[in-house]
């Protein structure tokens, strides 16, 4: 598979998206996260979400799947607004898998008028928004009018300073680490590469997300307890959360409530707390004494 066809469009365009320190946060900012019971220093830089429950919402109250699909790109709206607001540094959305492509024609054909009536309507909000842009996954097999859209808002999202939004549209975590080991053996063949210096920097340099910080919070909602082949090497130090709530039924109040359970973890990243180290020195010091 060509480069072209299958790299983040960010990396294409050469864009390196860096998150906004959260001590450079403006008084409105500030005053939204008190607002949300949120501190600032306890906010997630990344926050990741897989929108599920799209068909189901609708099922349950009679309706078409596509209608489902409609609603759910109201909460899109919804949240990219309040994570802006809130100050976020990068939002995640798994919009499309590469295994939906199992779907009725009828919905995928739906599902894509949809994603470029989205692309268009919301240009001018990413723009007043100071949003940038971009996306990840494969771009073959996406029609033409959506990929023309879709570089139409990187384009003019370049330069734009704010919460970074990608879509994850024809994605999935098995493909790009395919797609990555290609790239890091082709460098290796062409001897760009030395094979022992090959590292977790150079896979993640050759990930679709390179530039791009790694989730420090995954969103997931219809009750599903699973990750569904999305960013699996970048989520691996990620908190979950997962809702029984359908993705229309997502709103500011339930991401709030995601946000705070997050400032209540402690983050180990495969260590021990701070406190967990005082009470182990105490306990030696007893047994010295």
């Amino acid at each position: 598979m060509r480069d072209e066809e299958r790299a983040p469009l960010a990396a294409q365009r050469g864009v390196t998206l860096h998150t906004p320190s959260a001590k450079s946060k403006s008084p409105d900012t500030l005053q939204r996260l008190a607002e949300a019971g949120l501190a600032p220093e306890r906010l997630p830089d990344h926050v990741a979400i897989i929108m599920d429950g799209n068909g189901r919402w609708a099922r349950q109250r009679g309706l078409p799947r596509i209608e489902g699909h409609a609603r759910g790109a109201h909460s899109v709206r919804a949240t990219v607004e309040e994570c802006c607001r809130l100050g976020i540094g990068q939002l995640t959305l798994y919009c499309l898998s590469s295994e939906n492509w199992k779907r009725p024609q009828t919905e995928l054909d739906f599902l894509m008028t949809l994603l470029e009536h989205y692309l268009i309507e919301e240009r001018r909000e990413i723009l007043d928004q100071n949003i940038r842009f971009c996306t990840i996954g494969r771009r073959s097999g996406l029609p033409d009018n959506v990929l023309r859209e879709i570089d139409e808002n990187i384009r003019l999202s370049q330069d734009n300073t704010g919460m970074a939004l990608c879509l994850a549209i024809n994605y999935g975590g098995r493909t790009e680490l395919i797609d990555t080991v290609r790239d890091v053996a082709r460098q290796v063949r062409e001897g760009a590469l030395e094979l022992d210096a090959i590292d977790e920097a150079v896979i993640s340099n050759a990930l679709y997300t390179a530039g791009m910080p790694d989730p420090d919070l995954l969103i997931r909602t219809a009750g599903e307890m699973r990750v569904s082949n999305f960013l699996l090497w970048q989520i691996s130090y990620a908190e979950l959360w997962v809702t029984d709530l359908c993705w229309p039924d997502f709103d500011r109040t339930v991401l709030h409530q995601a946000l705070r359970d997050y400032a209540g973890r402690e983050r180990r990243f495969g260590g021990i707390l701070t406190s967990e180290v005082r009470d182990q020195r105490s306990e030696v010091r007893e047994e010295v004494d």
